[in-house]
């Protein structure tokens, strides 16, 4: 009980003032807590937003920056092939390589020389550049597709050394070398990681636009992305030729970044290294999987293509025939499939094209009658008795082909586009129906009258081809239409049979 009446009043006006402060202050000053840590993270995700923005406008606008046809944006990547063929170097290609792409150890950097950064996974995670004014290091994402021009090396006050560059923002940055001194860095292949090296882009640019080159290994690239590095890998043609399309950037280790076209306008590209300044990798590293990523390991020059060809220009324009039955390659919807040729056809040779570092020369060939074009790999060498010959006997050019025209045939303008098309048609001799289907039939049967019928496996079923006894298709059925009789044949054997045994008796079935 409270002895002195005005304390006590005073005592209960503080305490009560006291919780009506802890109650609406102290809840006011957690919303505004909460309003704060909002309006920072959605600055935070705004801030991210902007530069995710700039850099894909950046990487539009920057001419360094180039993708084949139907990039998409933002499309899931899966890496699918490696390629294991390791390809000799040619001389005509280190000559191309020697004469316009110089090495630069990082020894020998001169002032001005431009690269581009082109950061990847583990360079997200370990920032390389510091900014020059504050000290602080920089994420790499955010100098993603910069141009950095070299400006020197300095020694810091506490001994470090530092590679110095002024980036297209006209910011100062430098890349500070981890440990020891400059000379004992420069003389290893670490180099400056993220950089990619733009003199070889320049030099590749000029050298090599809308320039024919041939394809030397199977494997390329294409853009699946057009605001970022996603690919797909696709299977090509070794000794293609094609045309340099467009020459830009690709990666740290393998700076260059050639889009090419074939003859079907289809595109792809290689990221190769040329001179090899700042790949941060060794020589005795381009090997294996690797030699498809130095110029000469992705293409040949036209040049030495040339070269090579023209002892074998003479047979341009020459008609000859194949002496025994044999496969050959044919391109139809932009897909290649090797069909089997009837002996004794007549072809003109088209094209000769010697493939670098093998006896092999792929013959480009179009049939006398059907007008289709066939692609054939053979030697001029003779392997007979050579046990180190890598050709067989039958890919030997003198022993398949002979001078001249073969059997004389008089094909239809009708039947000539069935076989380009890949289709038989009523009319057809057997030849033809080869020719069209690019293959023997897998069963042959002969009726009762004399009549031949061909049967082809196909995933459906098989399709028939049923000639008359003049020995031309009399008519064909699809596999979908064999099934429809399969079918009804099962179903009519199947049938209950009616019971008409009551018609034998006296009586009515009840």
């Amino acid at each position: 009980m409270c002895q002195n009446g005005f304390f006590c009043l005073k005592m209960f006006f503080v305490t009560s003032f006291w919780h009506i402060f802890q109650k609406y202050f102290l809840s006011l000053h957690h919303k505004l807590y909460n309003l704060i840590f909002i309006l920072q993270m959605k600055r935070a995700i705004l801030t991210a937003g902007l530069t995710m923005l700039l850099m894909t406008i950046s990487a539009q606008e920057n001419s360094y920056i180039v993708k084949t046809r139907n990039a998409k944006k933002k499309v899931a990547v899966e890496n699918l092939l490696t390629d294991s063929t390791a390809v000799e170097e040619e001389e005509t290609a280190n000559d191309f390589i020697a004469k316009f792409f110089k090495y630069h150890s990082l020894c020998d950097w001169k002032e001005g020389m431009k690269f581009m950064v082109m950061p990847e996974k583990y360079d997200l995670v370990v920032k390389t550049f510091c900014d020059a004014g504050t000290g602080k290091e920089v994420s790499s994402m955010s100098l993603r597709h910069k141009i950095m021009t070299y400006k020197g090396k300095s020694e810091s006050s506490d001994g470090h050394w530092r590679m110095n560059f002024q980036c297209d923002n006209n910011k100062m940055y430098y890349y500070e070398i981890p440990s020891g001194s400059f000379d004992d860095y420069c003389y290893g292949k670490l180099g400056v990681p993220t950089l990619a090296y733009l003199g070889d882009v320049d030099i590749a640019r000029e050298q090599l636009m809308g320039k024919k080159l041939y394809t030397k290994t199977r494997i390329y690239r294409v853009d699946t992305e057009t605001d970022g590095d996603g690919y797909r890998e696709t299977i090509q043609p070794m000794n293609q030729e094609v045309t340099v399309t467009a020459v830009g950037v690709g990666t740290r280790s393998f700076p260059v970044k050639i889009i090419v076209e074939d003859e079907l306008g289809n595109e792809y590209y290689q990221v190769v290294a040329m001179s090899k300044t700042n790949s941060g990798m060794r020589d005795d590293e381009f090997i294996m999987d690797s030699i498809k990523h130095t110029f000469y390991g992705a293409f040949e020059l036209e040049d030495a293509v040339m070269k090579v060809n023209k002892d074998y220009k003479t047979y341009i324009g020459k008609v000859i025939h194949n002496k025994y039955k044999t496969e050959m390659m044919t391109k139809g919807d932009g897909k290649e499939r090797y069909v089997t040729i009837p002996k004794m056809m007549s072809f003109r040779v088209d094209n000769t094209l010697a493939q670098p570092n093998s006896e092999f020369v792929t013959l480009t060939l179009t049939e006398v009658d059907s007008r289709r074009i066939f692609y054939k790999d053979v030697t001029f060498k003779n392997p007979a008795g050579n046990p180190n010959a890598r050709a067989k006997e039958d890919e030997f050019f003198g022993y398949l082909f002979a001078m001249g025209e073969g059997k004389s045939r008089k094909t239809s303008q009708a039947a000539r586009a069935a076989i380009q098309q890949g289709r038989v048609i009523p009319g057809m001799s057997e030849d033809e129906v080869i020719l069209a289907m690019g293959e023997e039939p897998s069963r042959k049967e002969t009726t009762s009258v004399g009549k031949h019928i061909w049967f082809y496996k196909r995933s459906k079923g098989f399709l028939t081809v049923t000639f008359g006894l003049d020995g031309r298709v009399e008519s064909y059925t699809t596999p979908a239409a064999n099934n429809k009789k399969t079918q009804a044949r099962r179903r009519a054997a199947t049938k209950p049979k009616e019971n008409n045994e009551w018609m034998r008796r006296n009586g009515t079935p009840l």
